[in-house]
């Protein structure tokens, strides 16, 4: 009789993990600090010198693809659109911006950018 009721108890604590792992699961879980819901707004840029394609690391969830956004408008003369199921960034650039600090921008956060392509 006990034993029914320790895998009762353990199945329903298995079931309730699963059911608040399921936002993750799909890639919308908060798993690199919360709070993706707030985005800068990527600039509108007059003109465009370069379109560059970052390959990063270490995406999992919208979040991630959300901060890495965000870091990278947060620059000047740049308009960037991340995909966490892609493993990428699209990067339009208004002005010459140094891959060195785009990267920068990206590894700060704890992601690995492993090459840029220019488009």
């Amino acid at each position: 009789m006990g034993t029914y009721m320790i895998c009762g108890i353990l199945i329903i604590v298995i079931v309730a993990a699963l059911l608040g792992s399921r936002k993750h699961f799909k890639g919308e879980g908060g798993c690199c600090g919360g709070g993706g819901d707030v985005k800068i707004k990527p600039k509108h840029l007059d003109t465009i010198v370069a379109t560059k394609k970052l390959h990063i690391e270490g995406m999992s969830c919208v979040n991630c693809q959300n901060r890495i956004e965000n870091a990278l408008n947060g620059m000047a003369q740049v308009n960037a659109k991340a995909s966490f199921k892609k493993g990428e960034a699209i990067v339009k650039l208004g002005a010459d911006v140094p891959e060195e600090e785009l990267c920068e921008a990206v590894e700060k956060l704890g992601y690995k950018v492993t090459s840029i392509e220019l488009m």
